[in-house]
């Protein structure tokens, strides 16, 4: 039997969502649709791919079947497209990157203006996340991130190496110990349920019984409230050309071995071979690489 792409990409789209509504959003249609073509699906297979309850959708024996080689089927899918897309003759149009909020607020846009500017033939689509896009799949051509690849079909382009520090609003700093410990700030950290990401955990193990006075689930947001003088948080010294000014100060604190942090810039392997998305990789690298204490090329 021969099953669509299409279909395929919905059926993934509610396994990996967990719920109808979940992939609605991201294939970017009505919830309706979902539930009509899923039913559809179904019902040409012979058997139910989903348990649906008030919680969301889980697999049945016959969607967990079926779930590995859909993900490598949309891996194919991303592929071909690359393949497709490495004909073109000059490095023109869309190039889609994925980063963290931080840095696509602070980086990323405004390179993008920089980039309008300077290469009008490039446009960026800067997908803003803290979860992993699938590269391999095609779902960004591009990515900071904070940890090597690991996944088969990614390349790592560029790794750099920043310092890390503690920041506070200058109002706060005022307030504080001359030579303060880590124990003797007002924290601002990652809420429920991204309370595991850096730097809670590295936090919750330098201070015994660790509490933030502040917590959100938005970057942006604990950068505002730093801003505010709320209290502090961990940020990479990343002075790039394109910064804008900001009310915080650093604060000489030892973070241990947390003091250092990396970044790097991910694609897929065929990626490189689409001249805009290469154009736009080699733009990036010289822009990082006036930036960082240290880097690696692959």
């Amino acid at each position: 039997m021969d099953i669509p792409w299409e279909d395929v990409r919905l059926f993934l789209a509610v396994a990996e969502t967990g719920s109808l509504s979940g992939a609605a959003r991201k294939l970017r249609i009505g919830q309706p649709t979902v539930s009509r073509r899923l039913a559809a699906l179904e019902y040409s297979l012979g058997a139910a791919l989903f348990r649906r309850s008030v919680d969301g959708a889980s697999l049945t024996s016959a969607g967990e079947r079926l779930l590995a080689p859909a993900r490598k089927m949309a891996e194919w899918a991303g592929e071909v497209g690359r393949a497709v897309e490495s004909s073109d003759t000059s490095p023109r149009g869309l190039v889609r990157i994925t980063a963290s909020p931080y840095l696509c607020a602070d980086f990323l846009a405004p390179f993008a203006a920089w980039l309008s500017r300077t290469h009008p033939g490039l446009r960026l689509e800067v997908l803003s996340s803290i979860q992993y896009l699938d590269l391999n799949r095609g779902e960004a051509d591009l990515a900071l991130r904070n940890r090597a690849p690991t996944q088969e079909g990614l390349k790592g382009v560029l790794t750099l190496e920043f310092e890390n520090a503690v920041f506070v609003s200058k109002s706060l700093a005022a307030k504080l110990p001359r030579e303060p410990r880590l124990a003797d700030l007002p924290w601002i950290a990652w809420a429920p349920p991204l309370d595991m990401l850096p730097p809670n955990p590295q936090l919750e193990e330098l201070i015994p019984g660790f509490s933030p006075v502040f917590a959100s689930d938005n970057y942006l947001v604990q950068i505002a409230a730093a801003e505010a003088g709320l209290g502090a948080v961990v940020m990479a010294r990343f002075p790039h050309r394109f910064a804008r000014p900001s009310s915080l100060v650093p604060l000489s604190i030892e973070l241990g071995p947390f003091a250092r942090s990396s970044l790097h810039l991910v694609c897929a392997k065929s990626a490189l071979d689409i001249p805009r998305v290469r154009r736009v990789s080699e733009l990036l690298v010289s822009e990082l690489e006036k930036v960082g204490m240290g880097h690696s090329r692959a």
